[in-house]
């Protein structure tokens, strides 16, 4: 990659570890990465990650190419980025346990990039990814195999993007989107919910946190009841119907001691009324942050994330026969 072409270090992750992506095989990494730019006018970058194993096997042959993950980090709009260390690890994990390609999109933040610039960014790189010629996507992809992913306020990007995409599907072939997974996806309301209530004090979350993000992330002069915060907003996106359609199969992970569990229940309900196929795990835990800190917790997240490629690859052939 030339000078003009490598993202500059992003400055939401000055005050965060950050791990440089390495496509080097003799490191001793799970996954190789390396960073390409998406829009230098923006300072939009991706990161890809590669599984290390499919770099010296038959991955490359057209009947072993490998799923694709388009991933999208939380942070609550206005921090972090894909070489936070975490979102690495995460993404390095999740390529080597499930075989797959993942491209972590480092989209513009709030505040001096308001909603909806994320969703702007986030089907940016998926147009990217369906025409690039880059080289790890080339040999190791297979394009009809796709997935969006994201969490908290990545699962409300991932949602987001999601709806438009449904809504091109011809424009993006030969990507062929088969899903969404949206880990405790954040999303808000200007009336609260009983969980947000029970849990304002909650401390990977707290109401008043999440309250400032919204502003700090909203377009000006809008409230939490925008569609881009509140799903529930004029009892839901028509777009939903596209879901349906296109018999894309959707999961949604949340936690009974976070904040926003209630929201991402109404959710769950609310597509599965509207016939939307739809998955759903909730446990005893709370907000984003412990499940990747947590070995176990990640391990049952990926396990989670495999049998979902699995089920919704089913599902989708079964649909095309």
């Amino acid at each position: 990659m030339s000078d003009e072409q490598i993202p500059t270090k992003p400055i939401a992750d000055l005050n965060f570890p950050t791990t440089e992506a390495t496509a080097d095989p003799d490191e001793h990494t799970v996954a190789l990465s390396k960073d390409v730019s998406l829009n230098q006018i923006n300072n939009t970058w991706v990161r890809i990650f590669l599984p290390r194993e499919a770099v010296d096997s038959s991955y490359s042959s057209s009947s072993n190419k490998l799923p694709l993950i388009v991933y999208f980090h939380g942070g609550g709009f206005t921090m972090l980025s894909p070489a936070t260390k975490m979102n690495h690890d995460f993404c390095s994990e999740l390529s080597a346990q499930l075989s797959c390609v993942i491209i972590s999109v480092a989209y513009r933040l709030a505040p001096d990039h308001r909603l909806p610039a994320a969703y702007d960014d986030a089907m940016e790189a998926v147009h990217w990814i369906r025409t690039t010629q880059e080289e790890w996507l080339q040999k190791y992809v297979d394009f009809s195999n796709c997935f969006m992913l994201g969490d908290s306020a990545g699962g409300n990007i991932a949602y987001h993007a999601g709806l438009r995409a449904a809504c091109e599907v011809h424009n993006l072939l030969p990507l062929n989107i088969r899903g969404l997974i949206l880990f405790k996806p954040f999303f808000g309301g200007v009336k609260r919910t009983e969980s947000e209530l029970r849990l304002a004090n909650e401390p990977d979350l707290p109401l008043s946190a999440s309250d400032s993000l919204w502003k700090l992330s909203l377009p000006i002069g809008v409230d939490r009841d925008h569609e881009y915060c509140n799903p529930m907003a004029g009892e839901g996106s028509k777009l939903l119907e596209q879901f349906k359609l296109l018999g894309w199969k959707i999961m949604v992970n949340g936690g009974y001691t976070d904040p926003l569990v209630d929201r991402q229940m109404e959710l769950v309900k609310m597509m599965e009324e509207k016939g939307v196929k739809v998955e759903s795990h909730f446990d005893e835990s709370g907000h984003r942050m412990k499940d990747f800190i947590d070995p176990a917790k990640r391990n049952t997240l990926y396990a989670y994330i495999k049998n979902f490629l699995l089920s919704a690859s089913a599902v989708a052939d079964t649909s095309c026969e």
